[in-house]
């Protein structure tokens, strides 16, 4: 029995239907059905029919990988799926062979059955398993720091994974994304250090950067707004905005939007901003949120993070010391994942 890590694209592309079928779902959509695959030498060769300008190096990956999913992964073993939408892991175990679904979207899908069977926050893992599972890869086996007995512990006894130490072994020849490790750092440290009221004070200083007046309600019971911002002099203008932090470690559910409706109400604000950095219950699909589009706007803890990168320049000097930040450029290999 192994652990597996199934990417569901680089922007999450994948990862509704993943959890709404319980499938974990890979890319390459140019290569055919491959059920009737025997060998890694045929996968290789249907590869390079499917990417002809593609070099040695990038098609021995991808074959590495798809063979994998299609022989390697066997019924029972376990399957983690880093979700886009909201700062978790899906845990599930797989339950089938390998299918090429016509059936799910405009085109055709490589897929394996899997039983989603919890989601758990990313902080309940140490670095050293976040650093493996922040691998260039779609597809790839995790053996290291004790990752599959922490996953058995979160799923059986639901309890947080043991003390890792501080030598955890990291090899210095994995492919990492560094991208993926440094959100899981800012990640880490926004998390410890701005928890509470330091959120909503995060938050103001983007809508500040943003050419927002506004005034932060101090800790403690604020009526439903942590927020109030408006634009043009003094804030008198439009729009008016009413916002909500969550800085919790649960996601917030319709219960909390409707209080924000009617705290906007209130306030007599044109829209509302709801900013959950553990982010939204499954209830509160993409689509249902969606419904809001013209009233409110949801930030969960990478959508606060982003927003937090494309302002932070504008971003007073005591703030920037409290969360210390800098551009680095990094190559991107060619057969990142799919």
């Amino acid at each position: 029995m192994a652990l597996w890590m199934i990417r569901s694209g680089k922007n999450g592309e994948r990862e509704a239907l993943d959890l709404e079928y319980n499938l974990a779902i890979v890319g390459w959509e140019e290569v055919p059905d491959l059920s009737t695959v025997q060998s890694r030498e045929d996968l290789h060769r249907i590869l390079q029919q499917s990417y002809p300008l593609f070099k040695a190096n990038t098609l021995s990956n991808y074959a590495g990988q798809l063979w994998s999913f299609l022989r390697r992964i066997e019924p029972n073993d376990l399957v983690i799926l880093p979700l886009k939408t909201r700062p978790f892991m899906a845990i599930g175990r797989v339950t089938g062979p390998y299918a090429y679904r016509k059936d799910l979207a405009s085109i055709p899908l490589h897929v394996r059955p899997v039983t989603w069977l919890k989601e758990v926050p990313r902080s309940a893992f140490s670095q050293a398993i976040l650093y493996s599972l922040g691998a260039f890869m779609t597809v790839c086996q995790i053996q290291k720091n004790q990752a599959e007995e922490v996953v058995r512990g979160l799923l059986e006894k639901g309890l947080p994974p043991p003390h890792q130490k501080s030598d955890e072994e990291i090899s210095e020849t994995d492919r990492m994304d560094p991208e993926v490790l440094a959100l899981d750092q800012i990640r880490d440290f926004i998390g410890q250090k701005f928890k509470g009221h330091g959120l909503a004070r995060l938050v103001a200083a983007i809508l500040e950067s943003q050419g927002y007046h506004l005034v932060v309600s101090p800790p403690g019971p604020d009526g439903g707004a942590d927020i109030v911002a408006g634009m043009g002099p003094m804030g008198f203008g439009s729009p008016r905005l009413v916002v909500q932090v969550k800085s919790g470690d649960t996601p917030v559910d319709s219960k909390t939007v409707l209080e924000l409706q009617g705290t906007m109400k209130d306030f007599q604000a044109d829209h509302g901003l709801l900013v959950s950095w553990s982010g939204f219950k499954k209830s509160l699909t993409p689509k249902e949120l969606s419904k809001h589009f013209f009233g409110v706007r949801f930030w969960d803890g990478d959508e606060l993070i982003q927003n937090v990168l494309s302002s932070y320049e504008k971003f007073s000097k005591d703030l920037q010391s409290e969360l210390p930040l800098k551009k680095i450029w990094t190559l991107i290999p060619e057969d990142a994942e799919e």
